[in-house]
């Protein structure tokens, strides 16, 4: 691997400005078949093989008419304080606004209030269902507005009106600023680790041009594959991040082969060579783990999860050629102004005060066990409120307090119930006579305990299956509800065969549980099958059993503290104004295994990068100690850096409208945060020092069976007749420190 991609490096090197060229043209390539591609889709949810799921199909199929995936709106209205919505002058205003919503060409069906007995029993409140014949993406702003302003003219009347449902809601608009706040943030790291514009500007560069073409890419395969922009957003966020990272780490060990005194060319490969192993091993982890988000079986999981993977692809590849292109055109002008015309002796100053990470590495190693447990300890009191992680879909009950889908929300708890927001729809299909059937099977589920209500049922024209509501008495996210569907779908089993029909619960409520349902059966065959791949990579990188498990556990621990404090802020509300959560409530049901995927992928990324450097070091003949130390003076500085470059990313979307984005963002940002500064800055280093030599123990056996990857450059170094490597050399000139 390392002697593959030295020559890889070199060739790259020489010919950097065809190099240049083709990444060039891919880039442009990529924007013309963006340009000219179809508008990216809206998200589409779908979850095969759940009862939901086939009850919808079902409604596509026996009721084509009925605009089963059309947009809907629900119009609440309210009488003045000591007024009744059943007074003359109020039914006359909401006749006018019942007329004027009816009016518009996307409209499919709006309810009279009074007829269809939609007002309450005090007599204070009533509401209006519209239908449209379009799903919510497809409203134009014309139907919008014309709804918005039905509503506004029978409030001025005097009535309070208040308006829900996807027919109103607002989009959420992706905008630049996250993107440009991190770039901005990534810069200044970058400048101050450097020392030098030029190297700062290349991570910058690559990976700029890496996630466009990434996404434009998306974007040109999006009507196509159903790739929407939620979609592009992700994979932004990780590859905008992980490009600068995998950049950043060869321009670093470049400017430490010059320091060594390799000729610009010669270092180019070498970096490339070493460095750009880790690369490879890096981004292969991030891409197992947002691959197999595919065995979750949600098409929205699995498209988000390939598509960050195939930007995370691009930025390895850009890594690897076009970064030692930019080396051939920039030379030594990677280093600091002041070091460009150093000799290699002055660049070596043996008696430089030694770095903050090898003052940090030798204060772990002298107290090893007190850093262990407080780190621990630590993150996990971070972790706590992880343990009442509730998942959900959002809905207009968590919507902002100011907001009109909120105010109607809770006009209809306050008036008709809290489980009219979240009504099940029944289908019961039958080969004939379903609405003799569904009549019964409505007669029997009104007994359930926790149905406050069961509406007439619905037959289609081949009377083969009919539809009914079932309000619950308990709101669309608490827990009763959960439990009533299940108890509708135990009696449905006993109901069907009596009634020889197929009685199925679906709503946005079942959907919800289904969701919730799928996920967590998933998540222990996708942790197994990540943790398990990125073992056995890690097995092949450090030739080692414990350090992979070390690893591991350690990403565990950062992922839980990380959803402890996602749950106190989303959750909970902690530090909710600070954030910008408009209304605390539970956690996005796919947020948790999505993160959990991407904080594996970056987690080994660190992994990888840190003990490469030890690993590299202990093969060169360093004792445990020193191997600690020197990957902490050659790595640690970068590492670090990487580390707030990502934060700095992933907390820049933190500033989206979109919930999730949002969420995402601020998850990322404080696992990336526990991750690298405490698990792979604290505890690794303690852990290793407390292992000594057995950290690197594997069995011979195994050592036979395993192929050598050679990611320290072992075999490079040979082939490239080096008496020893520099690594080794400066090594031995550090005083044994640990074990």
């Amino acid at each position: 691997m390392a002697t593959f991609l030295y020559k890889l490096g070199r060739l790259a090197f020489r010919r950097r400005r065809y190099v240049a060229l083709l990444w060039v043209a891919l880039l442009v390539g990529a924007g013309v078949a963006a340009s000219t591609a179809p508008a990216p889709p809206e998200d589409s949810f779908s979850m095969p093989g759940t009862e939901s799921q086939k009850a919808f199909d079902v409604l596509e199929k026996r009721f084509p008419d009925s605009g089963a995936d059309g947009a809907s709106a629900r119009v609440v209205i309210r009488a003045p304080k000591g007024e009744k919505v059943t007074s003359a002058d109020a039914k006359a205003e909401v006749a006018k606004m019942v007329a004027a919503i009816g009016k518009g060409s996307q409209v499919a069906g709006v309810e009279d209030p009074y007829k269809a007995k939609t007002v309450s029993k005090d007599g204070t409140t009533a509401y209006t269902s519209v239908t449209y014949k379009v799903p919510a993406p497809e409203l134009t702003d014309k139907s919008r507005d014309a709804l918005t302003k039905a509503t506004d003219q029978t409030r001025d009347a005097g009535l309070t009106v208040e308006t829900g449902g996807d027919a109103v809601m607002a989009e959420q608009e992706m905008g630049g600023s996250a993107e440009l706040i991190g770039i901005a943030i990534s810069a200044v790291v970058l400048i101050l680790t450097f020392g030098s514009l030029v190297a700062a500007g290349m991570p910058l560069l690559t990976a700029i041009i890496g996630v466009l073409i990434g996404v434009m890419g998306i974007a040109a395969l999006g009507s196509a594959l159903e790739l929407s922009a939620t979609t592009a957003t992700l994979a932004t966020m990780i590859g905008l991040a992980v490009g600068i990272d995998y950049a950043l780490f060869i321009v670093s060990r470049f400017r430490a082969e010059i320091a060594e005194g390799r000729t610009p060319e010669d270092a180019a490969g070498r970096a490339t060579g070493t460095a750009g192993s880790a690369v490879v091993f890096a981004g292969l982890t991030v891409v197992v783990a947002l691959s197999g988000l595919a065995v979750v079986n949600i098409p929205i999981l699995t498209k988000m999860g390939l598509a960050a993977a195939g930007t995370v692809v691009v930025a390895v590849l850009i890594a690897l050629t076009m970064i030692p292109a930019l080396l051939g055109f920039a030379g030594r002008k990677v280093l600091r102004r002041k070091d460009r015309k150093k000799s290699t002796s002055e660049l070596q100053d043996p008696n430089a005060k030694p770095k903050l990470g090898t003052r940090w590495a030798r204060f772990v190693l002298r107290r090893p066990l007190a850093v262990l447990l407080v780190a621990v300890v630590g993150l996990g009191a971070v972790a706590v409120p992880a343990a009442s992680l509730e998942l959900g879909l959002p809905d207009e009950g968590t919507a902002a307090p100011d907001s009109t889908q909120r105010k109607a929300y809770d006009m209809l708890s306050e008036s008709f119930g809290a489980g009219f927001n979240g009504p099940l729809m029944v289908t019961v299909s039958k080969d004939s006579g379903a609405a003799d059937a569904a009549k019964t099977v409505g007669e029997k589920l009104a007994e359930v305990d926790g149905v406050a209500a069961v509406t007439p049922p619905t037959p289609n024209k081949a009377d083969n299956t009919a539809i009914m509501n079932i309000v619950p008495e308990t709101g669309p996210s608490d827990h009763e509800t959960e439990e009533l569907v299940k108890s509708i779908r135990s009696s449905a089993q006993d109901i069907g065969p009596d009634t020889g029909s197929e009685i199925l619960v679906t709503g946005q409520t079942a959907m919800t549980i289904d969701f919730s349902q799928t996920l967590d059966d998933a998540l222990l065959p996708y942790l197994g099958l990540v943790v398990g791949l990125a073992f056995l990579l890690l097995m092949l990188v450090f030739r080692s059993i414990l350090v992979p498990l070390k690893a591991a556990l350690g990403f565990l621990l950062s992922v839980a503290a990380a959803l402890g404090a996602v749950v106190a802020v989303f959750q909970w509300g902690w530090l909710a104004d600070i954030v910008g959560v408009d209304q605390p409530g539970p956690i996005m049901s796919m947020m948790p295994i999505f993160m959990i995927g991407v904080v594996f992928g970056l987690a080994m990324d660190y992994e990888v990068f840190l003990v490469t450097r030890m690993r590299e070091a202990y093969v060169h003949g360093a004792s445990p100690g020193e191997s600690v130390v020197t990957g902490f003076t050659h790595g640690g500085r970068v590492v670090a850096a990487a580390a707030i470059i990502m934060i700095s990313v992933f907390s820049g979307f933190i500033m989206e409208n979109d919930d999730m984005i949002k969420m995402m963002g601020f998850g990322l940002a404080v696992a990336v945060l526990f991750d690298a500064f405490v698990v792979r800055m604290a505890i690794v280093p303690a852990v290793l020092a407390l292992l000594g030599k057995s950290a690197w123990w594997l069995p011979r056996w195994l050592d036979k069976a395993l192929p050598n990857v050679d990611v320290e450059g072992e075999k490079l170094h040979k082939a490239l007749g080096d008496t020893g490597s520099p690594e080794a050399e400066t090594d031995r000139e550090l005083q044994p420190v640990g074990r």
